[in-house]
């Protein structure tokens, strides 16, 4: 595995395919949960946890189904993997590190339904990649969700002094933001 290579997944992860600009997965949290910074970096950095955690793990489950020949099984299995760790992660963290279960709060269960771990973990197993390269994109992936998610609670943060016309008011303006933010980050295509 070469750095080259690492460096690639990363800025792929992060500008040129990131998740919620390029693939359209995650948005679920992407607009329910940025409408402050804080919240917004809680989130992202939660799910850079688990993507990054859920990359090592399901790559060790797709080493035990290929041999068995279940690739068939790969989704369900994925699915349980992350089930499994967010529910870990967050009785690890209530029992040992309180103030950051609290910090949390609701986020960390809800990442279990973020279509974009499930998403990081399926394209690891669909473009082969070994256990540093998927561990690679699982952590940049994340990074590149925190990117998206704080950028736009930045910019949602400032709406709230725009003038709009009233019937944009809510989602509608927060569409229009996230397209103009997805068409910004189009200009990075062709960068990897």
């Amino acid at each position: 595995m070469s750095i080259t290579t690492l460096l690639a997944i990363s800025l792929g992860a992060i500008l040129t395919n990131n998740f919620i600009f390029s693939q359209f997965l995650g948005i679920c949290p992407f607009l329910g949960v940025s409408k402050k910074i804080d919240t917004a970096v809680g989130m992202g950095a939660a799910v850079t946890f688990v993507m990054g955690l859920a990359s090592a793990f399901c790559y060790l489950v797709n080493l035990i189904l290929i041999p068995l020949h279940l690739e068939f099984m790969q989704t369900v299995a994925f699915i349980l993997v992350i089930a499994g760790l967010v529910q870990f992660v967050e009785m690890f963290l209530k029992k040992n590190i309180p103030t950051l279960y609290t910090a949390l709060g609701v986020y960390l269960p809800l990442i279990t339904t973020n279509c974009a771990v499930l998403g990081v973990v399926l394209q690891n197993a669909q473009n082969s990649y070994n256990f540093g390269e998927s561990l690679t994109y699982g952590i940049t992936g994340g990074l590149g969700f925190l990117l998206a998610i704080v950028l736009f609670a930045s910019i949602r943060e400032r709406l709230v002094f725009a003038d709009y016309p009233k019937c944009w008011d809510g989602f509608p303006i927060a569409l229009i933001t996230a397209g103009l933010m997805a068409l910004a980050f189009m200009g990075f295509s062709g960068l990897v």
